[in-house]
């Protein structure tokens, strides 16, 4: 047995970890913190390990993966908001510092990380699970566990308010127009 565990080890190193980047980064655009992002992979890839032998040769490993990761953030998020508990007087640390955006001559990459961080989480895993990560309707509604048509429905809802934070954020920073209500909306 000792022998088929290694050939199965080795075959788990070639199919799963080519992924690991792509997860990562997933990862820590769904839960905000690098150090969480990582602690879900590892607990991805674990789990992927122990599953590894349910696991179906030429189906979509990328896919089985993804799906493994998002579980994790699911189970995550619940822990995090049942230990999550502030006292209303308290002032979070954002209420107490004073911000002022520098004013950029274009939009970079972090810029456009910081406006989907700003989408709201069904509608950003859809955006990520699509348009960064390359998945299919049907794959993603497959690892997130809602029909195709709600897919679509968060991929359309989660583009149109990622444009219109870029659309501001650009004018802010004298890159562009004022986005007007309603600019976006075809029909």
């Amino acid at each position: 047995m000792l022998f088929g565990r290694k050939v199965e080890s080795e075959a788990f190193e070639a199919i799963a970890l080519p992924h690991i980047n792509d997860l990562y980064r997933t990862a820590v655009h769904l839960v905000r913190d690098r150090t969480e992002a990582h602690d879900l992979v590892q607990e991805a890839y674990l789990q992927a390990w122990k599953a590894f032998h349910r696991f179906e040769p030429g189906t979509n490993c990328r896919a089985w993966l993804f799906k493994i990761l998002i579980n994790e953030v699911r189970h995550y998020r619940r822990r995090w908001f049942n230990t999550k508990i502030v006292p209303e007087t308290e002032q979070s640390f954002e209420e107490t510092l004073a911000f002022e955006p520098p004013v950029a001559e274009n939009i970079q990459d972090e810029d456009v990380l910081a406006a989907l961080d700003e989408v709201p989480r069904d509608f950003r895993e859809v955006v990520l699970l699509s348009d960064v990560q390359e998945f299919s309707y049907k794959e993603i509604a497959e690892m997130l566990g809602i029909p195709v048509g709600t897919v679509m429905s968060r991929l359309s809802r989660g583009r149109k308010q990622l444009r219109m934070k870029l659309a501001t954020y650009a004018a802010a920073s004298g890159l562009g127009r004022k986005p007007q209500e309603g600019a976006y909306e075809r029909g």
